[in-house]
């Protein structure tokens, strides 16, 4: 007897469910409590277009900004909480203030108050019941991997630490002797012979087929595959799944033929698409030097009371098409760092002085690359350059990992937006991951995506 699928949302569909409900609950909160309460600022907000619209815009782009869709924050009582009395605290003081693009403020000041309290509880009472329902594990996903078994504990962690509502209930051993496997922990082993039937009694989302030894998948398993994807069972590969999860290319789990799985994103030789960015890059650059110059007298005194030093540093870095530049940056660290030759720099690192960390945590230290950036040697967007000495040790070590120099190194990147400073080979591997992730998916939503999260870095302080 087949068992009924649980509902499940994936990732994208998530955040589309989260943008498109705070919009729709706190417009219906406005219109509703504005028409019960004869509130004309509240019905006005949501009944003339241009303005619906314009509140539209600074909630989503405020949620994103303040990380109301990182669905980590979104399942967390309270940061959702706290993420949600920022955003709404800022989004209508934005609103409130902009008039041009708002209506004009009422006579009566309680609308505003009511205005805010309007937006906060609907915002925040819809999010809460995401959290309590939306989010709970009545909506989880059953999967099922098809692999060898030295493989699996790390194939199944791979995925459920990504997404928790993503459960791996048994797998499909392909070793030829299938009968001297154990299950692993709470997965079951489940017989080739027996693979159609447990999908349709446990009530499995899809089958993940991660062998990388075409003799595992024998004919009989082969024909059980067949008939389950002519039932409309989803069968992915797990790259594929893992790439979508993650954001990230799994690299460790292809071999040399990585080209065929890895076409590059045409926005990389999108002549259209290469300009805008440039008139972009421009354009920031400038607006980027303009404020440092306004903080230099602050930096110059944090300099000469935190550094005790010179302000400028420079070092070699590798850019586009493996071609050396040197790299613009204000100073960190005491003077001589690396006298026992280049390493890594770590959490908490010593070398970094009081207003080093400073600089870092809020990304001041890197204005100066503005002016590489105008020069053409790095993009705002893009890996970040990494230098010589570990180019080399790291390429020996990890495939593919010259990659990254097909493209400008960037001032920020998806790898820099997405995890914490790079201290091993480990981590340079993960970074790899993403990086490679940009190359192949580069687009200008994309770009704007790792804009909105390096704002969101900057704003809480999360420079490294």
């Amino acid at each position: 007897m087949s068992t009924k699928r649980k509902i499940h949302f994936e990732i994208s569909e998530r955040k589309i469910i989260l943008r498109f409900f705070d919009v729709f609950f706190v417009l219906l909160g406005l219109y509703f409590i504005g028409a019960i309460f004869n509130q004309e600022y509240l019905t006005v907000a949501v009944s003339t277009p241009f303005w619906t619209i314009v509140l539209v815009v600074y909630l989503v782009f405020f949620a994103t900004i303040f990380e109301m869709y990182n669905l980590q924050v979104a399942s967390n009582q309270f940061l959702v909480l706290k993420n949600t009395i920022l955003t709404v605290s800022t989004t209508v003081f934005v609103y409130l203030f902009t008039p041009f693009f708002s209506p004009e403020l009422p006579s009566n000041r309680l609308q505003v108050v009511l205005f805010f309290l309007v937006v906060f509880m609907t915002l925040f009472s819809w999010r809460m019941f995401y959290v309590l329902f939306l989010a709970s594990n009545r909506f989880v996903q059953k999967a099922i991997l098809i692999c060898d078994k030295e493989q699996v504990q790390e194939l199944i962690l791979g995925l459920e630490n990504i997404d928790p509502h993503y459960e791996i209930v048994g797998f499909v051993n392909t070793d030829v002797a299938e009968d001297a496997v154990l299950d692993y922990h709470y997965v079951k082993l489940i017989k080739r012979d027996d693979l159609f039937s447990f999908v349709k009694e446990n009530g499995i989302s899809e089958i993940v087929i991660a062998s990388q030894k075409t003799e595992g998948i024998t004919p009989e398993l082969y024909q059980q595959l067949l008939h389950l994807l002519e039932s409309g069972n989803i069968i992915r590969e797990y790259t594929q799944v893992y790439e979508s999860k993650t954001q990230r290319i799994p690299v460790q789990y292809m071999s040399r033929d990585f080209y065929r799985f890895f076409p590059f994103s045409r926005s990389n030789q999108n002549k259209l698409y290469l300009l805008v960015v440039r008139v972009f890059e421009i354009t920031i650059s400038l607006l980027g030097l303009a404020v440092g110059l306004l903080l230099l007298p602050l930096i110059l005194v944090g300099n000469a009371i935190g550094n005790k030093g010179r302000l400028f540093y420079s070092q070699q870095r590798v850019g586009k098409d493996g071609a050396i530049f040197k790299i613009l940056k204000f100073r960190t660290m005491v003077k001589n760092a690396e006298s026992d030759g280049a390493v890594f720099t770590a959490t908490n690192d010593s070398r970094v002085t009081v207003f080093g960390k400073f600089l870092r945590k809020t990304r001041m230290d890197e204005f100066p690359q503005f002016i590489n950036i105008l020069k053409g040697d790095m993009a705002v967007i893009g890996p970040r350059p990494e230098r010589p000495f570990f180019v080399k040790e790291i390429a020996e070590i990890m495939p593919f990992y010259e990659t990254r120099h097909i493209i400008k190194p960037g001032l920020t990147g998806w790898a820099q937006v997405n995890y914490s400073y790079g201290e091993t080979i480990d981590d340079s591997l993960i970074k790899l991951q993403y990086d490679l992730y940009y190359i192949k998916h580069r687009s200008i939503y994309l770009d704007l995506n790792i804009a909105f999260k390096t704002i969101t870095t900057v704003l809480f302080y999360r420079g490294q």
